[in-house]
């Protein structure tokens, strides 16, 4: 059970949740969603506040998933923006490369910063106090954070139920399999009664979710290629969610403007363009994830 001064908007996996706390202080939202759900993001905040104003929005990370609304709700509500203060150099001159923006062939509208948060600063967010924990492996400077009082943790995409996100650093070739396990090592010594993802719905059970990423995490140490197969699926079926219908033929480029496609292809996959578009494709295919009609891949949920 929630807290009465918190709310949790599980949305779809275009979009990261959002967690609103309104309680006798600041209003602060977590993470802000895809861009081009920005505005039924707004709505859901506004609708939620009921009158109130949204005080500060923090990032746990920025992923476009996770900050592609800061730009609408900074416009809607004039609040202050707090991001991971790793990152404050990249959103200050806009390197929207670095920021794996363009890497992912994602969108994200640029949007400023007013705080920063490290590793180890405790926040009063809902008249509880949160410690933010550093948790890279998905996302180097991704932020988690953990309220002692309440036993809650707001675990962005370091853990799901299922798994988590994408360890996106070993595309590149830099170290991320060591960083995950650290990160889930740390949850592991937490004493949590409750996950909130960063998708999917909150959950308690967290010694099942840990063993079943601790267990995912040693099957993409066993073979890399694993790493990098999984996240040109995940990749391919978020810009369906996106996009929802795609021209096959366009694919090979499609796939080949993002860096993190070409990375993980050169360095594990070898395969030409068209023989990855057709993969990718394959892979969406086989599990029902999306359907060929004349010519067109079509998203299925």
């Amino acid at each position: 059970m929630l807290p009465s001064t918190m709310q949790v908007f599980e949305r779809g996996w275009l979009s990261s949740n959002n967690i609103l706390f309104a309680g006798s202080g600041k209003t602060v939202l977590v993470d802000s969603g895809y861009l081009t759900h920005a505005q039924q993001t707004v709505a859901l905040v506004r609708h939620a506040l009921q009158g109130r104003k949204l005080d500060l929005l923090v990032n746990t990370h920025l992923h476009s998933d996770h900050c592609g609304g800061n730009a609408a709700l900074r416009r809607e509500f004039g609040c202050r923006i707090a991001i991971p203060a790793a990152e404050a150099g990249k959103v200050r001159d806009w390197k929207e490369d670095e920021l794996t923006f363009i890497a992912a062939n994602q969108q994200c509208e640029r949007f400023g910063f007013d705080e920063t948060i490290k590793p180890g600063d405790t926040l009063l967010w809902g008249d509880l106090h949160w410690q933010a924990l550093a948790a890279p492996g998905h996302d180097p400077h991704s932020l988690i954070f953990y309220s002692p009082e309440e036993r809650i943790l707001i675990s962005a995409d370091a853990l799901w139920e299922n798994g988590f996100g994408v360890i996106f650093p070993e595309l590149e070739g830099e170290s991320g399999f060591a960083e995950t396990r650290a990160t889930l090592e740390l949850i592991a010594g937490l004493d949590v009664r409750l996950v909130i993802p960063g998708h999917g719905a909150p959950f308690d059970g967290v010694q099942k979710a840990l063993a079943t990423a601790f267990a995912r995490v040693d099957y993409f140490v066993a073979d890399p290629a694993r790493n990098a197969q999984n996240a040109i699926k995940v990749m391919l079926k978020f810009l369906l969610l996106e996009r929802q219908r795609v021209p096959v033929r366009e694919l090979p480029a499609m796939l080949t403007r993002g860096s993190l496609f070409i990375a993980a292809n050169e360095r594990y996959l070898q395969k030409t363009d068209t023989e990855l578009a057709e993969w990718a494709m394959g892979q969406l295919l086989r599990v029902g994830a999306a359907e060929v009609v004349d010519g067109i891949l079509i998203n299925r949920d």
